[in-house]
């Protein structure tokens, strides 16, 4: 068997307040459909956290109209640091989280009229696409993007995340993990220079690389149609040396701190990524309990150190009033669930 993979499963996010930090998700992302919520140490992680084990609680949520999920992490057991330098685009990780809209013009006025905290006007990208970044209660920065991938019926500001931007310091080798084993494959743009829609931004007046990445063949997998397609933008900084966003700080702590892929063949996948170079560093080997779903992970890095997370769903709650959970072990490779069944999900939904 080789492996699929069905998409950016969910961005990990490490915040100070997972209560607070979700209640913000869910009003203006639309993020309000809870997968698992967990509470619990983390021991598979002490590779990046100081060698100890540490505890934790953790959400997982969606938006039903479409695109991945946030999995909002905080630690229990220890205060959550910042970085200690004000990141800059092109530095060396997650930098922004794209979240898309069916308007984007429509959800950058409501989003000024709610007084969130905008960091640029409605722009072009290289491609020509509108586009607007800005910052959640943590400082974290969020890029809302087009997007034309309806999985439920709605208007919504934004669907669920559907790429990222990513500081990394030589694209052409990143893309042999991004293109080669992840299977994002064709480049939308590849553009040197200054870049007007990135000016306001910390770090945003320097000489980039960006370059685009897409898929040329669709995901496959149980959660594909939900998650639709994604992007990745690669960002080479030209003009000063890139710091690590994470560099002597923990995962877990305050920022993006990992990109999940969903993926089936997890063993043909750990076999490809070492063969190529990318080692697992983490692998819990069977299934593991988060809460009221279940599956297996595993960690790589890339060339970078930014940490991507792969994993195999086994077990997932539909409906939970009734107690209806989903054996993921026995669907067949690469065929997708049916709409109407991950739909019922709304059932679960955290209203205001």
């Amino acid at each position: 068997m080789t492996y699929l993979i069905g998409g950016i499963q969910q961005v990990g996010i490490g915040v100070r307040d997972v209560d607070q930090a979700w209640r913000w998700y869910r009003r203006h992302f639309g993020m309000d459909v809870p997968i698992f919520q967990d509470a619990d140490e983390a021991p598979l992680m002490t590779r990046y956290t100081g060698g100890v084990v540490h505890r934790r609680t953790a959400t997982l949520a969606l938006n039903l109209h479409g695109g991945s999920g946030f999995e909002i992490w905080q630690y229990t057991s220890r205060t959550p640091q910042p970085p200690p330098f004000e990141v800059r685009l092109g530095d060396l990780g997650l930098t922004a989280v794209r979240m898309g809209s069916w308007d984007v013009a429509a959800t950058h006025r409501a989003f000024q009229q709610d007084g969130l905290d905008l960091q640029t006007d409605v722009a072009a990208t290289p491609a020509g696409a509108p586009h607007f970044m800005l910052r959640d209660p943590n400082g974290l920065l969020f890029d809302v993007v087009p997007r034309t991938h309806h999985f439920a019926r709605g208007t919504p500001a934004t669907s669920g995340p559907c790429g990222a931007l990513i500081g990394v310091s030589d694209i052409d080798r990143a893309r042999t993990l991004y293109s080669d084993l992840l299977g994002y494959d064709a480049v939308a743009y590849d553009e040197t220079g200054t870049f007007g829609d990135w000016a306001a931004l910390p770090g945003g007046e320097g000489r980039f690389r960006r370059v685009l990445l897409t898929r040329s063949t669709p995901c496959r997998g149980p959660f594909a149609r939900l998650f639709g397609p994604s992007h990745l933008e690669l960002v080479q900084t030209l003009d000063r040396t890139p710091r690590r966003i994470f560099k002597d700080r923990f995962w877990g702590d305050l920022g993006f701190i990992h990109l999940c892929f969903d993926v089936q063949g997890m063993d043909a996948l750990k076999q490809a990524c070492h063969s190529a170079g990318y080692p697992f560093t983490v692998d819990s080997n069977d299934s593991f309990d988060m809460g009221e779903a279940a599956g297996r992970f595993g960690y790589i890095e890339d060339p970078d150190g930014t940490l991507i997370e792969f994993v195999e769903t086994h077990r997932m709650p539909i409906w939970k009033t009734i107690g209806w959970y989903l054996n993921l072990r026995k669907r067949p490779h690469g065929k997708a669930l049916p709409d109407w069944m991950l739909k019922l999900l709304a059932l679960n939904r955290v209203k205001e």
